[in-house]
């Protein structure tokens, strides 16, 4: 009789290997989110750029600029871990490491200025004053992230890491300089900025009392924009500080702090690239929070603020001065504004006005003309009062302006 011969059993399998650690759960929706975080947040960018708002202008471009990062690196290094552009990892790593403090900054030229606002008595400013916002806000939304920058470099252990899926990203060494350097940095803007929003908040609770008397003297206040303004603060108040509370709290206890020897043994072998896959780093999940928190926050803020500031009544007519200027591209012509006004103010009545020369369209002017449209943007609290019609024989408007510009001019959005 023949030997019967057991099968071998195989040896199970590591439980770390029994996961389908190369699956990218949130492939594709992160990189779409990105992008989509990226354009949303630069669409209010170009009336706020005429208007000179540099809190606002400041939060654009550092959260566009760090979901585009974000969305690049998604893409080169979804499934792998390669390092086929170093020169790109040394640029990306400096945007996450400017934008951890660069969006609470931008957040906090928010603050101070609707502080500023709150408590303003006088609605003129000379053009040097209105030039020394200006110059605050880079100061503070600008020189704050580009120290940052300078001082992670200190405690960087080296050059960077690249994660799989996630792509480039910086490497601080986890010794009590970088507490100073670069973990407590959030903290400290969230909490200046924390002060502003209750300043702000008071103010405007102390000026509700006033408030049918403030919106009788100035047309373009209303009660919604200060609703608008103390939802916005009162966000900034309670997502910065505990947010990057819990990051510092994480970095200190994801591992043992080591001690700080200097310069030489921090930067030895500086030049060295940390290649992870996603099955190692996937498998600490306090890491795996940490490093998903980061960048899905910056999408975040990309969205939230287009919430604020993408449907405002100004913005919608930017859009559909954009959406005119492409149906005439394509050859749809939409109906002049002229042919529909009397049909949405059936109370007005109007008149025709001939021109001098000859062909062209008569111009139809309003016996009760509409008031001023509200501008529904976050500097325009304050009404350019100081601004004048004339009116020329042919119909057209001459804004005659006074010499000091308006405070809203200055806060808010020019003509």
């Amino acid at each position: 009789m023949g030997e019967t011969v057991s099968p071998i059993s195989e040896p199970a399998p590591h439980p770390l290997c029994s996961i389908d650690m190369k699956s990218d759960p949130t492939y594709p929706a992160f990189p779409i989110f990105s992008f989509i975080g990226f354009v949303l947040a630069l669409v209010p960018i170009s009336w706020h750029l005429q208007a000179w708002n540099g809190g606002t202008c400041l939060y654009m471009l550092w959260a566009s600029v760090a979901c585009l990062n974000y969305f690049i690196n998604s893409i080169v290094w979804h499934g792998n871990a390669l390092n086929p552009a170093p020169v790109w990892c040394d640029i990306s790593i400096r945007v996450i490491i400017g934008t951890s403090v660069a969006i609470p900054a931008a957040s906090l030229c928010i603050n101070r200025r609707l502080f500023k606002i709150a408590i303003i008595h006088n609605i003129t400013m000379t053009r040097s004053e209105k030039r020394r916002a200006i110059l605050e806000d880079m100061a503070i939304g600008l020189g704050i992230p580009f120290l940052e920058m300078g001082a992670a470099y200190i405690v960087s252990g080296h050059r960077f890491d690249i994660f799989e899926d996630i792509g480039c990203f910086p490497n601080v060494y986890n010794v009590w300089p970088s507490i100073i350097l670069v973990g407590i940095w959030p903290i400290v803007l969230g909490l200046v900025s924390a002060v502003y929003c209750v300043l702000t908040l008071r103010e405007f609770y102390k000026r509700n009392v006033r408030m049918k008397e403030l919106l009788s003297t100035n047309s373009s206040l209303t009660m919604s924009r200060y609703f608008r303004l103390m939802i916005l603060a009162t966000t900034e108040l309670l997502c910065t500080t505990p947010l990057a509370t819990y990051a510092l709290y994480s970095n200190l206890t994801s591992g043992s702090m080591a001690p700080y020897k200097g310069w030489a043994d921090t930067h030895f072998n500086y030049s060295r690239v940390d290649q992870v896959p996603s099955v190692l780093w996937r498998s600490d999940h306090q890491f795996l929070v940490d490093v998903e928190l980061s960048r899905w926050l910056v999408v975040v803020c990309a969205l939230v603020f287009f919430m604020f500031f993408g449907f405002a009544d100004e913005a919608l007519r930017h859009y559909r001065m954009w959406f005119s200027a492409v149906t005439k591209v394509f050859g749809f012509i939409p109906l002049p504004s002229w042919l529909s006004m009397k049909s949405r103010s059936p109370g007005n009545t109007f008149k025709i006005v001939t021109m001098s020369s000859s062909g062209t369209l008569p111009v139809f002017v309003s016996q009760n003309p509409h008031p001023r449209v509200k501008r529904d943007s976050f500097g325009s609290i304050v009404s350019d009062g100081d601004i004048s019609s004339v009116t020329t024989p042919s119909g057209a408007s001459i804004c005659a302006k006074k010499e000091e510009d308006s405070y809203a001019e200055c806060y808010g959005h020019a003509v």
